[in-house]
């Protein structure tokens, strides 16, 4: 007997679930989904930074922030030991943080003018213009 001769068989398809939103969140699935390729990415802006990026780009110079200089560091730190003030006294006084003293006494502090007349205010001592380090 021929049992394939009077049988119709129809082509199946399998087709899997889409994955539920959680699924799509979880990072072990989506960097499985990459490693298989499966993945497709769509950088959605056409413009990605600001509209002189490339100016920025092509520019010779290398910018970078003004930091604060060594005069100004020493005359922090010769203040402050002149008060018998810690590094974490002085931030106390001026209400910020122990690092931000810190920061501005190793010279690697961006200055700002709000922090330095607090420290002015604290250590009774000109910081800022022609007459830094005075009383």
């Amino acid at each position: 007997m021929n049992l394939q001769g009077g049988q119709d068989f129809n082509t199946v398809i399998i087709r899997k679930k889409k994955p539920t939103s959680s699924q799509t969140r979880d990072s072990k699935n989506v960097n499985n989904a990459f490693r298989s390729g499966n993945v497709e990415t769509l950088n959605k802006n056409k413009h990605s930074g600001p509209a002189n990026s490339t100016k920025l780009d092509n520019s010779d110079e290398a910018f970078a922030h003004k930091k604060v200089s060594s005069d100004l560091k020493k005359a922090i730190q010769q203040a402050r030991i002149a008060k018998k003030m810690t590094q974490s006294d002085l931030a106390k006084a001026i209400c910020e943080l122990p690092k931000v003293v810190q920061s501005y006494e190793n010279g690697k502090a961006i200055p700002d003018n709000k922090v330095l007349g607090k420290i002015e205010r604290a250590l009774g001592v000109k910081l800022r213009g022609g007459k830094k380090g005075k009383k």
